[in-house]
């Protein structure tokens, strides 16, 4: 069992590194999600039945871990910084300028709805989304409209030709 979950962890660590990134400012804040993702995953691995994939079951328990990650300890997530992306300011490519416009304006989201978009951008269905959320397909529908609606609107802040 070690060396399975081993394994899995090795080829799936891309997830957890999508969401530490998302959810973390800073390298020792990053590595610090990282253990404790990695540490919830094995807790609960003896319970995985294989009935999802792997991948969409340690999305669900990366993002749980995130979200409630520091509520413990009465701190805010934190956005999006130049640290994990680039700053606009260096770009003058139009549509590279409307990229780091969207992240900033993603950065601004509240923990589930940065949850959403990362999952919606990696092209999960509205049904696994659910499945990962705890919500079913019409409610990740609902939220995502309002997102891309919120998105719009924020990242015009953002970019200067909008």
């Amino acid at each position: 069992m070690e060396l399975e979950f081993i394994s899995l962890i090795g080829e799936h660590q891309r997830i957890i590194y999508k969401v530490c990134n998302l959810y973390m400012d800073n390298a020792a804040d990053r590595d610090d999600l990282f253990q404790e993702i990695t540490l919830q995953a094995w807790k609960a691995y003896p319970k995985f039945k294989g009935e999802a994939r792997f991948s969409t079951w340690l999305y669900r328990v990366a993002l749980n871990t995130a979200i409630t990650y520091f509520k413990k300890e009465q701190k805010q997530a934190i956005v999006f910084s130049s640290e994990v992306l680039p700053d606009a300011a260096d770009y003058h490519d139009p549509i590279e300028e409307q990229v780091q416009a969207m992240y900033k304006a993603i950065g601004e989201l509240s923990k589930i709805d940065k949850a959403l978009v990362t999952l919606y951008l990696d092209d999960y269905s509205y049904q696994e989304i659910g499945d990962m959320l705890g919500i079913t397909a019409n409610n990740v529908a609902v939220k995502m409209n309002r997102v891309k609606l919120k998105l719009k609107e924020n990242s015009k802040q953002y970019y200067q030709h909008a």
